[in-house]
């Protein structure tokens, strides 16, 4: 298979990896980091400027059109530099949803907006019942009036706290949903909170919160809401590899320049083994993100939710084994803030974790092959 790129996609990898690198440097981060809200609007901005918030916007809908390989290379790049800012959550998830099931009139309401970054999105979908059946929703939306009436809870939602549209997936009778609900709506509670990742989340609760008719996007959305879901994890597998990929240059690095017993530690052969096994997990996360992104729009449901869980489950494997590594041949260090390995090491200790477990995830491979 033919993984290399073309000019504009390789003119958007270095477009953004250049951004990160003239302005979102290790101490800059910092500095976001410990801010009140924990990411920068003015970086938001400027990725706005640059176009990047556009990238899963159909052309036709004044967006880029980059599409999963667009995401694949932002993807890296973002992993690499750890960005705090809401993309995922908005530019990738959020922004797919509402072009695979909004109505003409809720796109050219809210792309725009979106793209431009005076509108932050976020899919509301993980529940405490959903934690070993992505599908299985207790969120519900029933008719009330004119409109609809939403009550139930949400879990661990990222970026909650920065978005202004929240796209809230429910039960509505025998029927799934997606419903737009405004942050600041009357009945939504949110507590928000750090995620071990360095990121902003929050637990949301709905109570009885009112809608007009419009706020559903599109009819049953069972499936497309998998689709959006797999669409995302795609993306997020891209930025887990940047991550892996930089904190093992960086260990490289370390190996070069420590010295012990007379020596660079990266001479001794046992731990030269133990880095020649991080390079194979990696080039193996490598090819699993390749597959994710090119799987990830496939029409076949079953084909599609197995390659995208073989993804997860190794890159998580991958993750865990890099990061864990990374620290132990820092050494006690590895662990401290000051040194951006510890930042990586709790990125892709949260990816592990996030839309689903590397347990889940083989559970469920196991579980398609069977089908097919």
């Amino acid at each position: 298979m033919d993984f290399s790129f073309t000019d504009e996609q390789q003119m958007l990898l270095d477009t953004t990896r250049r951004f990160i690198a003239e302005r979102y440097g290790f101490e800059h981060r910092n500095q976001v980091r410990a801010s009140a809200d924990g990411w920068s609007r003015e970086v938001w901005a400027q990725l706005a400027e640059l176009g990047l918030l556009a990238i899963n916007i159909p052309e036709e809908e004044g967006g880029i059109g980059a599409g999963p390989v667009g995401n694949l290379l932002v993807g890296n790049a973002i992993g690499e530099g750890m960005l705090l800012e809401p993309f995922w959550s908005s530019a990738v998830v959020a922004t797919h949803a509402i072009v695979a099931l909004g109505s003409a009139e809720q796109k050219s309401k809210w792309l725009p907006a979106l793209a431009g970054g005076e509108t932050i999105a976020v899919l509301a979908h993980e529940e405490a019942s959903t934690r070993f059946d992505a599908m299985n929703v207790e969120t519900r939306a029933t008719p009330s009036g004119d409109g609809w009436e939403l009550s139930g809870r949400k879990s661990a939602v990222y970026h909650a706290p920065a978005a202004n549209l929240l796209l809230v997936s429910a039960r509505a009778g025998d029927e799934w949903g997606v419903f737009a609900v405004p942050a600041d709506a009357t009945g939504v509670r949110s507590s928000p909170y750090a995620t071990v990742d360095e990121q902003r989340a929050a637990d949301l609760v709905f109570e009885k919160v009112a809608l007009a008719a419009d706020a559903r996007l599109g009819g049953d959305a069972r499936q497309s809401l998998q689709a959006v879901l797999d669409y995302g994890l795609a993306a997020l597998c891209a930025e887990a590899f940047g991550a892996m990929d930089r904190i093992l240059a960086a260990t490289l690095s370390y190996s070069r320049s420590r010295v012990q017993f007379g020596a660079p530690i990266g001479s001794f052969q046992a731990l030269q083994h133990r880095m020649a096994e991080m390079l194979m997990h990696l080039e193996q996360a490598r090819s699993m993100s390749y597959l994710a992104a090119s799987r990830c729009t496939d029409p076949d449901p079953a084909a599609r939710g197995a390659a995208l869980s073989a993804a997860k489950a190794l890159m998580g494997q991958a993750a865990r084994y890099i990061g864990q590594q990374a620290v132990q041949l820092h050494g006690g260090m590895g662990m401290t803030d000051e040194l951006d390995v510890s930042h990586y090491f709790k990125r892709l200790l949260a990816f592990e974790l996030r839309c689903g477990t590397t347990d889940q995830h083989l559970e469920n491979y196991r579980r398609q092959l069977r089908v097919a």
